[in-house]
C-alpha cells in the first residue's frame, strides 16, 4: 500500500498538471471505485475547474471552484495516470533534436526529459519521437499500466479534461476509491477526525511526537508507529528503515522508549520521508514522476527487503521476522531487543 511518500509524491506530480483544467466528462465502469450518483457528477464535476491537490495522511484531495473535492484513495492497487495531449516541438526544438541535443535512442525517457531546453513543459514529459513529445505522470501501484496505453482492464475511472488531457485511476484489486464531496464535509469523515499529525509539518515538534505514543504504552513501537491515529501515513517501508536508523528494535515496548531515542526516531522518521519524497517514492518498477525520474528510494533503503544483505552501519546480516503482523526487517546487531 502507498505511504505518505509515495501520495506526495502522487499531489506534488498532480499539482504541476492539472490545476487549473476543466472537467470535460467523467466516466467509470465501477461503482465500487467511483460510489457518486451520476446526477452529481453531471453537476458538480462536469465543468468544474481544479483549484488545489491536497493531501492528508494517505488520502488526495483534488479541490474543484465549486466547494467540491475528489477525495483519492488508492488502497492497495491503486495508480494515477496523467496522460497530456501530444505536443510538437517547435522549430526551435526540432533543430536541437536534428543537432542531438535532444535525441538519442539509447537515452532514458528521464534522461531526454533532463536535456530538453528550459521553455519547454518538462513537468511530466516523455519523448516520443523526434518531432513530439507527451506529457506523462503516473504513481502508485507499480505495472505496466503506468506507462502503458490506456484505458485498459484496470482502469476504472476516467477523467478527460476540455484541452484533450486525461486523468485515469486504475486499480488492479478495486479497493480504491474516488468520491466526489462538498468540501466542507471531508473534515469530519470519521478518518479525517481520528488520524494523527503529519510527520513532515514544519511546527510538529519531536516532543510532541513522543508524546502522541504515551497512550500505546504497553503496544510494541512498530504497532505503534503504523496506527494512523498516532502518526499520520506511516506503513511498513518507512517504519523499518526508521527503526532501523535510530537502533530501536520494533518489538521493544513503547514504555521503554527513552526521550532521546524518541527524538532520534522522530529525526530518522522525517529523514527517510523526506529521502523518499525527494527520490519519488518506494516504487521501483515502471514509474515516472513530475520530472521523468523513476521512483527510486528502494535504491537507498537500508534494510527493507535487504534480508541476506550486510548491515550498512556494522556489517552484521539483515534479518527478516513477522512484527506488528508486518514481515519486518532489522540488523540483529544494531537493533537489540
Amino acid at each position: 500500500m502507498p505511504e505518505l511518500p509515495e501520495v506526495e509524491t502522487v499531489r506534488r506530480g498532480l499539482e504541476k498538471l492539472i490545476i487549473g483544467k476543466v472537467v470535460k466528462a467523467a466516466t467509470s465502469n465501477t461503482p465500487k471505485s467511483f460510489p457518486n450518483a451520476p446526477a452529481d457528477v453531471e453537476r458538480f464535476l462536469t465543468g468544474a475547474e481544479i483549484t488545489a491537490v491536497r493531501r492528508r495522511a494517505k488520502v488526495l484531495m483534488i479541490d474543484l471552484d465549486n466547494e467540491y473535492s475528489l477525495m483519492i484513495h488508492l488502497k492497495m492497487t491503486g495508480q494515477l495516470v496523467y496522460v497530456g495531449v501530444t505536443q510538437p516541438f517547435s522549430s526551435e526544438d526540432t533543430r536541437a533534436v536534428k543537432n542531438g541535443s535532444l535525441a538519442g535512442e539509447r537515452r532514458s525517457p528521464s534522461e531526454k526529459v533532463a536535456s530538453l531546453p528550459d521553455h519547454f513543459d518538462t513537468r511530466a514529459a516523455e519523448v516520443l519521437s523526434d518531432e513530439t513529445s507527451e506529457l506523462r505522470f503516473g504513481a502508485g501501484h507499480p505495472n505496466d499500466s503506468l506507462i502503458g496505453e490506456l484505458p485498459d482492464r484496470s482502469t476504472r475511472i476516467i477523467i478527460e479534461f476540455t484541452d484533450g488531457s486525461h486523468l485515469y485511476f486504475n486499480d488492479q484489486r478495486k479497493f480504491g476509491w474516488v468520491k466526489l464531496l462538498p468540501s466542507i464535509e471531508i473534515p469530519n469523515i470519521d478518518f479525517m477526525k481520528k488520524v494523527g499529525p503529519e510527520p513532515l509539518e514544519a511546527d510538529f515538534t519531536w516532543q510532541e511526537f513522543a508524546e502522541r505514543f504515551k497512550r500505546r504504552a504497553k503496544t510494541s513501537i512498530k504497532a505503534a508507529l503504523l496506527d494512523q491515529t498516532v502518526v499520520a501515513g506511516v506503513g511498513n517501508i518507512y517504519a523499518d528503515e526508521s527503526l532501523w536508523g535510530a537502533k530501536l528494535h520494533p518489538q521493544r515496548l513503547v514504555a521503554t522508549i527513552t526521550g532521546d531515542e524518541f527524538h532520534l526516531l522522530f529525526d530518522e522518521l522525517r529523514s527517510v520521508m523526506n529521502l523518499a519524497i525527494e527520490k519519488g517514492g518506494s516504487t521501483d518498477k515502471n514509474y515516472v514522476n513530475a520530472e521523468g525520474k523513476r521512483g527510486s528510494y528502494m535504491d537507498f533503503a537500508r534494510v527493507f527487503r535487504r534480508e541476506g544483505s550486510p548491515c550498512p552501519r556494522c556489517k552484521a546480516t539483515i534479518v527478516k521476522f513477522k512484527a506488528a503482523g508486518r514481515g519486518t526487517h532489522i540488523c540483529p546487531n544494531c537493533q537489540v531487543l
